[in-house]
């Protein structure tokens, strides 16, 4: 039987997807493929799903019976090799719920990040001192000093896409709401506020504050994030956070929702020149 493991890396899902087409393509059904393989059409439905890992005899004996020529097999096989292995995250497994794993790994993966906001700032925007703020509070949900500066350290070590090569394209709308309620002392809001300054020159960070006398705006009944991905396997995907878990939504009609209200708070919201002078000010009253 494959193996299970908390969250499914990117490559997996996205190989997953693969031989599910592969199978379809070769006309087969779970059910014959599970023959091949000697297992329960479950196994094979859970290997398209990302469920398990991709067991790599079973993936070879699976495209073989898919017809595949023997290069595209062993670059197939390659392929799963890499996925199979964790993620740079996983080494924070002790403090890092399953439901997490996978937004972590869909983060790295992503060209676009679109993501609305109305409490807190962004983790891929928060200063040390500020996340530490949030944290103490008990908003993790686990308030030891060593498991704090666990999730400290991780949400440090994600920043780190925003300024490699490759980087995603950051696209964020903040409450108002986030730069008035006070976090830890003015001057770790102060320091967020400088952070938040030096992000908005970034080449590939737009950030937008949704002003209180802009009114209601249709996104404020709760935080979520929008990825988009340069590999075609991938759909657009959503991400919605509640107190002790998170959906994953990536069926068309949702994703086309939740888009169309990111594009209304978008148009809604300050311009980024505009979110800069907010910001310039809001420094200034601290």
């Amino acid at each position: 039987m494959s193996e299970p493991r908390s969250a499914p890396t990117v490559g997996q899902v996205v190989l997953g997807k693969r031989l599910l087409d592969l199978r379809e393509r070769a006309g087969l059904s779970r059910e014959e493929a599970a023959r091949v393989l000697r297992v329960t059409p479950a196994t094979v439905r859970r290997m398209e799903t990302a469920e398990v890992a991709l067991k790599i005899p079973y993936v070879q004996l699976l495209l073989q019976a898919y017809g595949l020529p023997g290069e595209e097999i062993a670059s197939f096989v390659e392929l799963a090799e890499e996925a199979n292995r964790p993620g740079w995250w996983q080494r924070f497994h002790g403090i890092l719920p399953d439901w997490f794993s996978m937004y972590v790994s869909l983060e790295g993966a992503a060209s676009l990040i679109r993501a609305y906001e109305p409490q807190f700032v962004p983790g891929l925007l928060q200063t040390e001192n500020y996340a530490r703020a949030i944290m103490r509070s008990g908003a993790v949900g686990q308030t030891r000093p060593d498991a704090i500066e666990r999730h400290v350290a991780l949400r440090m070590e994600r920043q780190s896409l925003l300024t490699r090569p490759d980087a995603p394209k950051l696209w964020v709308v903040m409450d108002e709401t986030v730069l008035r309620r006070p976090v830890g002392s003015p001057d770790v809001l102060g320091e967020q506020i400088d952070r938040l300054l030096e992000a908005v020159d970034m080449p590939n960070v737009t950030l937008q504050i949704a002003e209180f006398v802009t009114g209601h705006h249709p996104g404020t009944y709760g935080p979520f994030v929008l990825f988009r991905f340069a590999v075609p396997e991938l759909p657009d995907m959503v991400y919605s956070e509640y107190l002790t878990g998170a959906v994953y939504l990536d069926s068309r009609s949702e994703v086309a929702s939740h888009l169309e209200v990111m594009d209304r708070m978008a148009a809604q919201a300050a311009t980024a020149q505009r979110t800069k002078e907010i910001l310039k000010d809001l420094r200034k009253e601290l």
